[in-house]
């Protein structure tokens, strides 16, 4: 029901909703350019300790309107010509409006200009950026960077819950007038055994997110990296801290930055997004570092981008540019992108495929 709801045809996404000051609901991206400029310096040093690949691929999973990926380019990272961008959105329409990002190619023009003696498209080395945008991962795999902002708290989950009497799975039932209203069903012996090993300490009563489908998304994303980095930033917290008995404060709803409390009487108008479970997600595969979006922006030298911001504002106040406006801006954004009990306290899990 979730995914019907939020990427089916007449679903929240896939209808043009999403993020954005004039959309639904606001991510690091969104604040304004500072966070792109931060992923630009660490992309330029991932793009060095991988020996300076060309092309270097750039996946941003869950882009929306792309907005990251302006960012990035304008900030003009060292690694422009060689870099390749690939937005992953499922809206058909919002992908349409990537076409306007400076390097927009068709998919199949992605690698570069020159075609072998078989016909295939081969990489020119210096030829970028450029940028596509697909509906999935590419099929291939590549040396590069996969990032998911914000993403996996829309992945669809299983709801289960723990009873006197053993598991149960909460459903979304539609009665006999097509009301929905949501019903709980015995889970199979198989899977009551594994909840119960996975999940046997959580109080009675306590309702569970499943992530499965977030694990398999995971894994399907390092088996694309030949070589390379997987970066997930969400809001993430463990099974002990998640699950409190009775309560499901971690499933919400949203619509035109507002909070939706009846999340089954809005379905397809509305935003569902769930907590990501730290545990189930590191049970996956075990990531190589997880820190705070706070200590993550702080290694890769937001502090020093918003001392230069300063700097060139005070340079210029007494005629302000562009570029001044935009460097005072840097504090405010960096006070959003930082806050430990907002965007500064999600988690940033990072696995590295070498």
């Amino acid at each position: 029901v979730q995914r019907r709801a939020l990427y089916g045809p007449d679903g929240f996404f896939s209808s043009g909703h999403g993020a954005g000051r004039r959309g639904d609901f606001i991510t690091s991206p969104e604040v304004g350019p500072l966070f792109g400029a931060v992923l630009a310096n660490a992309l330029d040093k991932w793009w060095a300790e991988l020996k300076f690949p060309d092309p270097f691929v750039v996946v941003d999973a869950g882009s929306g309107p792309a907005t990251l990926c302006r960012a990035i380019l304008a900030a003009n990272p060292e690694c422009l010509p060689a870099l390749r961008v690939v937005n992953i959105e499922v809206s058909e329409a919002t992908r349409e409006t990537h076409r306007s990002i400076p390097g927009w190619v068709e998919p199949n023009e992605l690698a570069g200009p020159m075609v072998d003696d078989d016909g295939e498209l081969m990489s020119v080395p210096g030829t970028g950026p450029r940028v596509t945008s697909l509906a999935d991962l590419p099929s291939e795999s590549f040396t590069g960077v996969i990032i998911a902002n914000e993403l996996l708290d829309n992945v669809a989950v299983d709801l289960v819950v723990r009873k006197s009497d053993g598991w149960y799975e909460r459903r979304v039932h539609a009665d006999n007038q097509s009301k929905l209203d949501w019903i709980d069903v015995g889970v199979s012996e198989q899977l009551s055994e594994e909840l119960q090993r996975r999940f046997g300490s959580v109080a009675l009563d306590a309702v569970l997110p499943l992530q499965t489908a977030a694990h398999a998304w995971v894994r399907e994303a390092l088996a694309r990296l030949q070589r390379g980095r997987l970066v997930v930033i969400d809001y993430a917290r463990p099974t002990d801290e998640l699950v409190v008995a009775g309560q499901s404060s971690w499933l919400r709803a949203y619509a035109n930055h507002e909070r939706i409390e009846n999340i089954l009487g809005h379905l397809g108008a509305i935003d569902i997004t769930c907590d990501v479970d730290a545990t189930q997600l590191m049970a996956a595969s075990l990531p190589t570092e997880i820190r705070s979006q706070r200590e993550f922006l702080g290694a890769y030298g937001i502090e020093e981008l918003v001392t230069e911001g300063q700097a060139l504002w005070q340079r210029s106040a007494a005629n302000p540019s562009l570029d001044a406006l935009k460097g005072r801006s840097r504090v405010r954004e960096a006070e959003a992108l930082l806050d430990s009990e907002g965007l500064g306290g999600f988690g940033v899990f990072e696995w590295i495929v070498t």
